[in-house]
């Protein structure tokens, strides 16, 4: 009996996270459909520029903000990524066990630490070092340094629950060859968790392209195609939090549809990564 009470729990669990996010899809799909009708997606796509009024005469392309958005999502994860990987061998494979559990207390502070605090990290101190070498100091390159550091705990959790996962006899065997902690890494433990490596990659990658407070913060927020890494951006989430307050009409239904993308790319993302941890177990 009690069985069947947790399958009827778990189930209905499940339906309702489900039922959910098809609702908040959905939401976000409707409150699109004025500008699809109204605009069209290719003039959503090739406008030339966010200058947004609230019905069709305006501006509406969203592909400085789309741009804006992965530019610094990859350089967040060009950044994050050997920080993450190499940080979690280290504590696994190198450090010794104080150091390891130090770490490991310290990783879990950095992946709870609130992004704002980092974004005023950012606008504080960063933002003036990045406007010493090139002004203006907000920037693709101080957003992506502060996102990074906001997914590199998530990289290395990732990374250190991967190698965790190794079998023991694998472990054991490498030590009987006499490797050291970083070779055991490229040898024994590399081929068996990268799958799991790259999912957790992934993931900071999802939690970099949907971050909005530290973008706001310290991007610069300028609606334009990047030149270099010092021009400032405009990311699609930092679009809406700073628009939808007054937004009216087309525009606001614009701003619903710079959601419905995001979306779109959050998708790709978790399909990419169920793709990769399929392919790892097949």
């Amino acid at each position: 009996m009690n069985d069947i009470a947790l399958a009827a729990g778990a189930r209905a669990a499940a339906f309702c996270a489900a039922s959910l996010l098809l609702l908040i899809t959905g939401f976000v799909f409707v409150g699109s459909l004025p500008a699809l009708q109204n605009i069209g997606t290719f003039r959503m796509a090739t406008d030339g520029a966010w200058l947004p009024t609230h019905d069709a005469s305006g501006s509406f392309s969203l592909a400085p903000a789309l741009v804006g958005s992965l530019a610094v999502t990859a350089g967040a994860v060009l950044i994050a990524a050997p920080l993450g990987v190499l940080a979690a061998v280290c504590a696994g494979c190198v450090a010794p066990r104080g150091i390891r559990r130090a770490f490991t207390l310290l990783i879990g502070v950095m992946a709870g630490l609130p992004s704002v605090v980092l974004g005023l990290w950012g606008l504080t101190v960063l933002a003036p070092i990045v406007a010493s070498v090139h002004p203006p100091g907000p920037s693709l390159l101080a957003a992506s340094i502060v996102l990074a550091l906001m997914i590199v705990p998530t990289v290395a959790i990732a990374t250190g629950a991967a190698l965790g996962a190794a079998p023991d006899s694998t472990l054991n065997a490498a030590r009987a060859c006499g490797l050291s902690g970083l070779a055991t890494f490229r040898l024994a433990l590399w081929p068996i968790a990268k799958a799991g490596v790259i999912v957790g990659l992934l993931l900071g990658t999802m939690r970099a392209v949907g971050e909005t407070m530290v973008v706001v913060m310290v991007s610069g927020n300028v609606p334009g195609f990047p030149t270099s890494v010092f021009d400032p951006v405009r990311t699609l989430t930092a679009n809406i939090a700073l628009e939808m307050g007054y937004a009216m009409g087309d525009h606001r239904s614009a701003l619903f549809a710079s959601g419905l993308v995001l979306t779109g790319v959050v998708l790709v993302l978790v399909l990419l990564s169920r793709r990769i941890g399929w392919a790892a177990h097949a």
